[in-house]
């Protein structure tokens, strides 16, 4: 497989992909030349150029309409060689400690919460650049069932566990009662 070249390095002219986004920008062209973009939308271009330029370096090369959800999940074990995050394996001794007091060989991985991020940022992506929700690759159920597996295997081997964050439900009104010494 080809090396991407440095994400930031997005001024190839002949990617479908850098066309799109452009043509696709948000709001008319005169308040968007003068605002900078978002954190998010940033990070969000960045990634979609990241993936097209996998996409063209694929061989054979891969048009954006030709890709699965297996193409998606190539691509997040592609980028798990770029990874920062130390993932013990189940026979090394540090396997679920979350703060190991030695090093060990265990390979450096991306971790879930940077994947499930990345996943939702190349999902909207994909719609905002004209693909249709329902054939977007990046909500595809085998990414999701890898992004579950991940997860599960990543807090085993660091001992942490990811629990869903609950929605803080409004205060209900109670009914109000009359002040004390009010008959």
């Amino acid at each position: 497989m080809d090396s991407i070249p440095e994400v930031e390095n997005s001024n190839s002219e002949n990617t479908t992909f850098n066309t799109a986004i452009n043509n696709n920008s948000t709001g008319n062209s005169s308040s968007s030349a003068s605002t900078t973009p978002s954190r998010y939308e940033s990070q969000k271009r960045r990634d979609w150029n990241t993936f097209g330029q996998y996409l063209k370096n694929h061989r054979p090369p891969l048009a954006l309409s030709r890709c699965s959800g297996a193409h998606v999940l190539e691509f997040l074990r592609y980028l798990d060689q770029f990874g920062k995050t130390k993932i013990h394996s189940p026979i090394c001794p540090f396997y679920g400690h979350p703060n190991p007091p030695a090093p060990c060989p265990c390979p450096l991985r991306q971790a879930w919460g940077s994947l499930d991020a990345l996943i939702g940022r190349l999902r909207a992506a994909f719609e905002e650049n004209g693909g249709k929700p329902e054939a977007n690759p990046f909500g595809a159920r085998a990414v999701r069932l890898y992004l579950r597996e991940v997860r599960d295997v990543q807090s085993k081997a660091r001992g942490i566990s990811y629990e869903k964050k609950k929605r803080k439900r409004l205060p209900q009104n109670l009914p109000e009662l009359p002040p004390p010494g009010a008959s």
